[in-house]
């Protein structure tokens, strides 16, 4: 997948993601931040469990999903790190 289709793909989710976990936002870099690495992330757990290099490619509703799951996985992570660094 291209630069410009993760970032589309990356906006998109960091958005959904960001209406999902609601509390304290990121802001729209922010989103768009994490809805990239999420993206990153979700390609890499689909392609390790479905066993194809290619499982998530190009802007679509599979890809979507897919980074949306991992944004929300990300945003999760995040949360629980800062949370844990503040006490």
């Amino acid at each position: 997948m291209g630069i410009l289709s993760w970032l589309i793909v990356g906006l998109i989710a960091g958005w959904l993601a960001g209406m999902v976990m609601k509390g304290s936002g990121y802001g729209v870099i922010g989103d768009i931040v994490l809805g990239i690495i999420g993206a990153l992330v979700g390609g890499f757990l689909a392609s390790a469990i479905f066993g194809e290099p290619d499982a998530v490619n190009g802007i679509n509703i599979v890809s979507i999903i897919v980074a949306f799951l991992g944004a929300v996985v990300v945003v999760g992570v995040v949360r629980g790190v800062s949370r844990t660094a503040r006490v």
